[in-house]
């Protein structure tokens, strides 16, 4: 009997030890997955956190609408900093900062480029906790030409040896910087990343006292206690006595006056922590993060936790007759249904533990890889701050009841006296619960499927779009201050290469602006217009393959090309203009008495991201003394590598031997999508994640029920059944359940993803096409989930499966 007794203990273990394994693999799965999202919530929502005067810093944002364009951005005038303080007592001290884009670094026999110089005034290290790790804190920003160096970029340009009071080359100053000082790293949650911090007093600039240069960020530090608020609310008074001076001077009108138009012209304040979520502000360092991705992906998070708790919570379930017969035994030997209870949820907390554990080492093999997919440096230190292991253990605690909770009510609840008579089955035979559970299931599956799709399917629209020029074949050279004066004789020389088709300047390019400038036209006295500006060459538009819609191009044949312009589609269209000779533009603060000529209107072309509409823009002529900006080199695609070699040395005979630093146009465009991309891999991985768990919990499930149809399938076997025939009828309920799963995910994501789409001025259609394919896709994964158990239980011997037990 005791052999027997062992023999069928080690028989249910076996049986059961494959719904162990998927439950914990399930779990595990879960579990990594909602940390890995909280560890990506939790960095973007800890930006510029580790700063000790977080609450009191504040960063000051320009809200301006001209002509019915409006925007928000991190842009005010150098005089700004000095005067809020005089200004208004809560102001204790300002910070205006700004970056230097790629600049080449010089020290001895070592050149190399740097995309993370920045400016700024020596207030630097009072607002933001970065340490001093040498140097006098109170003399590194406070003359020209000082630079404060990070730990990483000292080490690099000097190994171990003290770089106090050594000079290097930045950029084309002529004059060196004196290293006066060696922070540490800037924390990779900064909204600003800094290899070198030079003196702001460097730039000429700081001295220009217009109020309408909004150039650069200012940062505010008030005093303690008090309100931003008040601060918002004295800015008003502010620009009536400073900007009002200045509209009336240009604009030829009061500040009342222009604001009644239906113009704006307002200062805030934003705190420091809000930067790096705002995404409406334009300007600043870093590019701000969505908060909504945030939301979308810590819901994520949430249902695939959820979905592998339903799979712990429909294979306990379904396996409820296997342990009928011990909680009937227990029962009658006095054991209270709560202390089965207990049992129950006491066994779901040590799978949830051991699901942990597997979690951890699966987040210790993907996060490189989740670093490099979203270009964060997250890290997983169980042991650096004392709440994170309780807090993980609470977690799991939450999720080892939130899996077991049914289970342990439904099993305990069991009548001793039917389970032991051999009634459990009846009692159980009833699914609907766990029907409902895998449609839920899917119905997150199908829904994350769907989203991703139609992730990909704008992506591949945007970046596939027809943007009005051609971006193609077409190489960026940056730093064109360098070749100055030389520009024509340097363009004449690249042209002149075998493999070059044409070559341009330009002071902004399409991806790339720069430069928003108020505009009036001629005759038109209250009315004032914001264009996008770039001074560009005879032959930009050439190059970039525009095409104009009325008018033509500049020409040096043309010698009053100097006061002309070239507008596009939306500036006619947006400011009524019909007649284009009669239409003279305006450049208010211009010294030029001449106003500006249209000679030519180019189609529209997007040089913003597809999520903005086409705004207007104004081509103007480059003079000699305005070679600043971009070189743009179209080149064949044949042998481009050997183009691109040809012209570095002709670069160097220009730039005295400084780096050449390029990029393709259209590689660069298609990192304004950088975070709907990055979002839409994301939304794959945890989309795939998802379905296998759900996948698993149905193979589960299939496991059990066909054991539990073994002898009906042996019946129909003998009466002449197929497998096919077989393998329809039991898989029938799991095509039921998916295509129910879809009712239910469409309309959701169909709503969601509208909303999702309202981002993009230019979208896609929501067709029928991604839909069917997420329908498609859950099913198939259902049906070859469960088509091993099915087939191999159909391919039994029928004589077998009616003596099963």
């Amino acid at each position: 009997m005791f052999n027997n007794l062992l023999k069928h203990s080690i028989r249910s273990f076996k049986r059961q030890r494959a719904y162990i394994i998927i439950n914990i693999l399930g779990l595990a799965i879960g579990i990594a997955c909602s940390l890995l999202i909280a560890l990506y919530v939790i960095n973007e929502a800890s930006y510029d956190r580790f700063n000790v005067k977080k609450d009191r810093i504040f960063r000051v944002i320009l809200n301006g609408k001209i002509g019915g364009q409006e925007v928000s951005g991190s842009f005010t005038p150098a005089i700004m900093g000095p005067t809020l303080p005089r200004e208004f007592p809560e102001v204790e001290d300002f910070l205006r900062m700004d970056g230097f884009g790629p600049t080449v670094v010089e020290y001895e026999q070592q050149i190399f480029t740097d995309n993370n110089i920045i400016e700024a005034d020596s207030s630097f290290f009072n607002f933001f906790t970065i340490p001093v790790l040498k140097g006098d804190p109170d003399n590194l920003l406070n003359s020209p030409h000082k630079v404060v160096l990070s730990q990483t970029t000292a080490r690099k340009l000097f190994g171990y040896v003290n770089p106090i009071d050594k000079l290097i080359k930045i950029g084309n100053d002529t004059a060196k910087y004196l290293i006066t000082g060696v922070m540490g790293d800037v924390p990779s949650n900064s909204h600003f990343d800094a290899s070198m911090v030079t003196s702001f007093l460097t730039n000429p600039r700081t001295k220009d006292p217009m109020w309408l240069n909004n150039s650069f960020s200012l940062y505010v530090l008030l005093k303690p206690n008090s309100s931003y608020t008040t601060v918002d609310a004295k800015f008003n008074d502010l620009i009536v006595k400073y900007v009002g001076p200045e509209v009336q001077k240009y604009l030829g009108t009061t500040i009342e006056e222009f604001l009644k138009r239906g113009n704006k012209y307002r200062f805030f304040l934003q705190k420091l922590t809000d930067i790096h979520l705002d995404n409406t502000v334009q300007g600043g360092f870093k590019a701000p993060s969505d908060p909504k991705y945030l939301i979308i992906f810590g819901s994520v998070a949430i249902l695939i936790v959820v979905i592998a708790a339903i799979n712990f919570m429909n294979l306990a379930t379904a396996q409820a007759s296997r342990r009928a017969k011990e909680v009937g035994i227990k029962k009658i030997g006095g054991s209270t249904r709560g202390m089965l209870i207990t049992q129950f949820l006491t066994e779901s907390f040590i799978l949830a533990i051991v699901s942990l554990i597997f979690a951890l080492f699966i987040i210790r093999l993907s996060l490189p890889y989740f670093n490099n997919l979203l270009g964060t440096r997250l890290s997983l230190n169980l042991f650096k701050a004392w709440y994170t292991i309780p807090g993980l253990i609470l977690f799991t605690a939450i999720v080892g009841i939130m899996s077991g909770s049914y289970p342990a009510f439904f099993l305990s609840s069991f009548n001793p006296y039917e389970v032991l008579k051999g009634n459990v089955r009846n009692s159980t035979s009833n699914g609907r619960l766990r029907r409902i559970l895998v449609v839920f299931q899917f119905a997150v599956s199908i829904l994350l499927i769907v989203g991703t799709l139609i992730m990909n399917e704008q992506i591949n629209y945007m970046l596939n779009k027809n943007v009005g020029f051609d971006k193609e074949h077409l190489i960026v050279i940056d730093r064109a201050d360098v070749v100055g004066n030389k520009m024509k004789s340097f363009k004449e020389n690249v042209k002149a290469l075998p493999g070059v088709i044409n070559i341009a300047s330009s002071t902004a390019l399409p991806g790339r602006t720069n430069n928003n400038n108020g505009y009036m036209i001629e005759g038109r006295k209250d009315e004032t217009y914001m264009m996008t500006t770039s001074w560009v060459d005879y032959d930009f538009i050439d190059t970039y393959g525009m095409k104009l819609d009325s008018g033509r191009s500049f020409n040096e044949s043309f010698t009053t090309d100097n006061r002309a312009c070239i507008i596009n589609e939306s500036a006619m269209k947006n400011f009524s203009i019909t007649d284009l000779e009669k239409t003279k533009i305006l450049k208010p603060g211009e010294k030029a008495p001449d106003p500006y000529s249209i000679i030519g209107v180019v189609k529209n072309f997007n040089f913003e991201s597809l999520r903005n509409p086409i705004q207007p823009y104004i081509l103007l002529l480059q003079g000699d003394n305005n070679y600043w900006g971009y070189i743009s080199v179209r080149i064949s695609p044949v042998n481009y590598s050997t183009t691109i070699n040809s012209i570095e040395k002709i670069w160097k005979e220009y730039s005295s031997n400084s780096p050449l630093q390029y990029y393709f146009l259209d590689a660069d465009f298609e990192k304004m999508y950088s975070q709907e991309k990055q979002n839409a891999r994301m939304a794959m991985i945890f989309s795939i994640l998802a379905i296998f768990i759900a996948a698993l919990g149905l193979f589960g499930l299939t496991s059990y029920t066909v054991e539990q149809r073994t002898k009906e399938i042996g019946v129909r076997k003998a009466m002449g059944s197929s497998i096919s025939g077989i393998y329809v009828e039991i898989s029938k309920e799991i095509i039921l359940l998916v295509s129910i799963s879809a009712l239910i995910a469409w309309p959701i994501i169909y709503y969601y993803a509208g909303k999702w789409l309202e981002n993009f001025y230019y979208k896609i259609d929501l067709g029928f096409f991604s839909f069917i394919a997420g329908l498609t896709i859950a099913l198939g994964i259902a049906l070859i989930t469960i088509s091993y158990r099915v087939i191999k239980a159909a391919m039994v011997n029928p004589a077998q499966s009616l003596k099963y037990e």
